[in-house]
């Protein structure tokens, strides 16, 4: 086959390239709705745990089922906004990957230094979402102010540090291949015991690969939902403070002082017991203690 006959099958219509790229978005665009909207469920629930512990009691508290209304109802445009964002960016992506496989010489350069700054691009958004996707599930905000509130807040009380912070990412990761190698090393044995009878097929291999990839799935969305919890927890401690303490004393201790020898700057500069963290200044764009406790 000449190499016009390569070029000729790898051309494919304009029509064609843009239903493919929207179909290519679509898939993307409901992969990042379900994970968000999870994100959003979470938060609210752990906000109503924070400020109206009574209401968030046990597994099917009405602190769920509320925050499970309020996404898919008032939250679901701002989440639906802030996941269409992401799938025009990853199916970009996608789609100067296969461009690039297809290039050569200065458009191969081109190709790598474009998929280089959509992959950065794509990572500090998705990084802002999982920030703003917390306000609006605790308060309700739409998408674009929680953005700018939430960003307001972590710079007014000097917990850049905080945020920034990826420890628990790791530890999570950790556990994410330690269960994918349970998993696999027990699908493994099943396999093998199963298949004994034939002696030509790797059983324990293709068992192993089929239950690490399982593992990991299953691990990776547990941990979405931790990741979810700690994350609207540092904002809840950031915002109010007082109703950790009161609704949460001796977890409120606790985690202070751990933070505490954690982030010495951050606490004596900005934290509630230093009479700072716990005090709005006027100019504040934050939103008031009465309003979530209204919204939640």
């Amino acid at each position: 086959r000449t190499q016009d006959d390569v070029e000729d099958i790898d051309e494919i219509p304009l029509g064609l390239s843009v239903l493919l790229f929207l179909l290519l978005v679509s898939g993307w665009w409901t992969r990042w709705v379900i994970i968000n909207s999870l994100h959003v469920i979470v938060a609210g629930t752990v906000g109503t745990w924070w400020f109206t512990p009574l209401e968030a009691s046990s597994f099917c508290s009405r602190a769920i089922r509320d925050s499970t209304h309020r996404t898919f109802t008032h939250a679901f445009g701002s989440i639906c906004l802030g996941s269409l964002v992401m799938a025009v960016l990853e199916a970009i992506r996608s789609s100067l990957r296969r461009t690039e496989r297809r290039s050569s010489g200065a458009g191969l350069i081109l190709a790598c230094l474009c998929q280089c700054l959509l992959s950065w691009i794509a990572r500090l958004f998705q990084y802002f979402n999982r920030w703003a996707f917390i306000f609006v599930g605790l308060y309700g905000y739409s998408f674009v102010d929680a953005g700018k509130n939430v960003m307001t807040l972590f710079k007014s009380r000097g917990w850049t540090a905080i945020v920034n912070d990826t420890l628990i990412r790791r530890v999570a990761y950790l556990l994410n291949t330690g269960m994918g190698c349970l998993v696999g090393l027990l699908t493994g044995l099943v396999f093998t015991v199963l298949g004994l009878n034939d002696a030509d097929s790797n059983y324990f291999f293709m068992g192993f690969v089929y239950g690490f990839i399982l593992g990991i799935l299953i691990s990776s969305t547990l941990m979405s939902v931790v990741f979810s919890a700690v994350e609207t927890v540092v904002v809840c401690f950031a915002e109010a403070p007082d109703d950790f303490e009161r609704n949460h004393p001796k977890l409120c201790r606790e985690m202070s002082s751990a933070w505490k020898e954690a982030w010495p700057n951050e606490f004596k500069s900005h934290s509630r017991f230093s009479n700072k963290l716990g005090t709005k200044n006027d100019d504040d764009d934050s939103i008031s203690l009465g309003q979530a406790s209204a919204f939640i």
